[in-house]
């Protein structure tokens, strides 16, 4: 098994870096963040970093690159105090992964990559109408990573769409069902399969899962 320290990832070549870092803690979530300014110019980007924070209240994250430039999704949340996230299926990978392109705050991603708008519920910003499954969020708070000056964007959700189809009974929806995809790395996309799923783990009783037969722990 290759060993690498930290002083190797120090003198790595800056690309070589940034694909090993980015892909060596595993899959993540892959979303479109789409807002709309004051102005009502719509935009919406890729982010591999939107995570749960917590059910009660309902509340995501997201981690935002550092400020030295310009951050159209950030200007737009703290405008606007709203923004959606919306699930990058296996349909549209190419379309949300060319939203990584720097455009001008002018011009919108939607009319560049071939999404498509979508106002639901009088909600301000445009969920994309393509994804399977969409969230209407209000911002509530941000916090610096002083590490290395990114913030971290927390939110409410505030609505909530999907097909009911994919949704078992106790609440939990099947994203596989759903053609949700996750991200590898900055431009790697995987379909998840799910192989299983287990009722609550306590200390000393066998694994049970709800779709095949105890297993032992």
């Amino acid at each position: 098994m290759k060993h690498i320290t930290a002083d190797n990832i120090e003198k790595m070549e800056k690309i070589f870096r940034l694909n090993l870092i980015n892909s060596c803690t595993g899959y993540k979530s892959a979303n479109l963040i789409a807002t709309k300014s004051k102005s009502g110019n719509p935009n919406v980007a890729v982010f591999s970093s939107v995570t749960h924070i917590g059910s009660n209240p309902a509340l995501l994250g997201f981690v935002t690159r550092p400020l030295s430039v310009s951050r159209n999704t950030y200007k737009n949340i703290k405008e606007t105090g709203v923004f959606t996230v919306n699930h990058i299926h296996e349909k549209m990978i190419e379309r949300a992964h060319q939203t990584a392109a720097k455009y001008d705050e002018e011009i919108s991603e939607f009319t560049k990559t071939g999404l498509v708008e979508e106002y639901l519920d009088d909600f301000y910003p445009p969920y994309v109408q393509q994804s399977e499954i969409k969230l209407g969020c209000k911002y509530q708070n941000e916090y610096k990573i002083e590490e290395n000056d990114t913030l971290l964007i927390i939110a409410s959700i505030e609505h909530i769409y999907y097909d009911e189809g994919i949704q078992m009974p106790d609440g939990w929806l099947r994203l596989d069902d759903a053609g949700t995809v996750a991200v590898n790395g900055l431009d790697g996309y995987s379909l998840p399969s799910l192989l299983d799923r287990f009722h609550y783990a306590r200390p000393g009783q066998e694994v049970k899962s709800f779709f095949t037969k105890a297993k032992n722990g």
